[in-house]
């Protein structure tokens, strides 16, 4: 009884030191930061932010929400765990697309796996119009807001827990991905450990095949493809490729090495249905091959078998880079669209929107340590742009020395940083599962990798259904592969590691 007692009096101290020092940050003033609210959260048993705030996901564990700015336009959060249950660490965590919102998802699943997680706006709300004719709010989105956010979370974690935090990770995927690499390349110094996904290091060529394929497809209707149009073409190329690594599981490993001939779904004269007409073919060859500018010049690598165009509505940035961030017009219109001058004119007006640069060797000099991954099929981020990026980084640097500082894990089947016909759950942003062990999960991977020198030669990606996981498969190094040895395809064990 006695001892009962005494553990919930130490409880309650500890709640009330928690609370006295969370209270204190409301007063908080350096590195630029205004602090507009500092509260406890006590979860019984979950707790989530109120509202409708995007990707909410439930903490579990106690915490000191922290709101606020950053030098007076960058709004953050930083969500700092009760004493007790912090591990030292700084977890930055990325937001993707054209921002504008906070990081609720990974913010989350910070605190509950003891990581001081902070996260920013970019800069701008994403109910702000015409952000991007605010030179200001574009060099924020490019890079500057989560330098800056991770200045403020030194900050915060030092006044909150009065010591900073021994080692800081960044985890990000789609725009947060590329925030990863600026990281990585532009302020090698903020971070020790990287997990980037779908990072789209040359976004703004990306930028230019979506949006030529959309003009393409609005100029050749008898050839525009439907949701169910693309998915013939990527069962045909399951069918044809999928036993490649020696077992049948409707996943294709490494669909770059897949001799697919989009005409192999062509409809014979008089049929309707499951097969796609010549002028749809023409389509599908079209936007596989590498895309040329105007003037022939090749642009990017093109597509895998299999992958398709992004489904449903645009991305909402795109027509705004192109209007706002080239143009300085927002009535700027696509039908004015010129592959390589617009490009050019990307690049000259907003240079930080590529986060290509193969130098990472002041990132590396410290120590630090970075993984990226790619799904296979990703129609918004084609695979080559994380494959060609990671290649010149191997160029710079040689493979014995890059291998010791960065790893690309291809995903087979999966589409933008979750989804697919694979496995998708492997501790990247936006996991379903908590952050788990270094053996299944990109996070805890990094930390063994910079803490205990012990790099991911795999990490098991998993499926879940109904909450159950189904599926585990080896996710390899590239360009290593996945190879099926025999047992059961679903397990991860019945497959190795090898030269593709």
């Amino acid at each position: 009884m006695l001892l009962s007692c005494l553990a919930a009096g130490i409880a309650h101290a500890d709640e009330r030191d928690d609370q006295s020092a969370c209270v204190q940050l409301k007063s908080f003033a350096a590195a630029g930061v205004e602090v507009t609210s500092a509260t406890m959260a006590y979860p019984a048993p979950t707790w989530e932010p109120p509202g409708n705030a995007p990707r909410k996901r439930a903490v579990h564990q106690p915490f000191c929400r922290v709101e606020g700015m950053i030098e007076q336009r960058i709004g953050f959060e930083a969500w700092l765990p009760a004493m007790a249950i912090w591990n030292g660490r700084l977890l930055g965590a990325g937001v993707g697309g054209d921002a504008g919102v906070y990081n609720y998802h990974d913010l989350a699943r910070g605190v509950d796996g003891g990581f001081a997680t902070i996260t920013n706006d970019s800069g701008h709300k994403v109910t702000e119009a015409n952000w991007m004719m605010r030179g200001e709010a574009v060099l924020d989105y490019t890079h500057r807001s989560q330098h800056l956010m991770n200045v403020a979370g030194r900050a915060l974690i030092d006044a909150f827990y009065e010591t900073g935090p021994h080692h800081a990770y960044f985890l990000g995927c789609s725009g947060g991905g590329r925030q990863g690499l600026k990281e990585m390349q532009r302020f090698p110094g903020d971070y020790d450990g990287i997990v980037a996904g779908a990072g789209g290091p040359t976004m703004p060529v990306m930028s230019v095949r979506h949006l030529w394929q959309a003009l393409y497809q609005q100029q050749n209707p008898d050839g525009a493809m439907a949701d169910r149009d693309w998915d013939i073409v990527a069962r045909a190329a399951v069918e044809q490729c999928d036993a490649d690594d020696g077992v049948v599981d409707g996943v294709i490993e490494n669909p770059a090495r897949c001799d697919f001939d989009p005409s192999s779904v062509q409809c014979a004269a008089g049929a309707t249905g499951q097969c796609l007409s010549p002028a749809q073919v023409r389509t599908v060859k079209t936007f596989y091959a590498p895309m040329r500018d105007e003037h022939g010049n090749r642009m990017d690598s093109g597509l895998v078998p299999g992958v398709r165009t992004r489904p449903g509505p645009p991305s909402p940035l795109l027509l705004p880079l192109f209007a706002e961030g080239a143009h300085h017009d927002p009535d700027w219109s696509a039908d004015d669209f010129h592959r390589a001058d617009d490009l050019a004119l990307v690049n000259a007006e907003m240079p930080e929107m590529r986060a290509d640069d193969p130098d990472i060797s002041a990132f590396a000099a410290r120590g630090g340590r970075a993984i990226l991954y790619q799904g296979w099929w990703d129609p918004s981020i084609v695979a080559h742009l994380s494959i060609d990026y990671y290649e010149s980084v191997v160029a710079e640097m040689g493979k014995a020395r890059s291998d010791e500082v960065i790893r690309l894990f291809m995903v087979p089947g999966m589409l933008h940083c979750r989804g697919g016909a694979g496995v998708d759950e492997l501790g990247g942003a936006y996991a379903g599962l908590p952050i788990g062990d270094a053996d299944h999960d990109a996070l805890a991977a990094v930390v063994r990798w910079v803490e205990q020198g012990k790099a991911p030669d795999a990490i098991i990606g998993s499926r879940r259904e109904n909450d159950e996981i189904v599926r585990q498969h080896v996710l390899c190094p590239y360009p290593q592969q996945a190879v099926f040895r025999g047992g059961n395809p679903a397990n991860a064990d019945s497959y190795e590691c090898a030269a593709p």
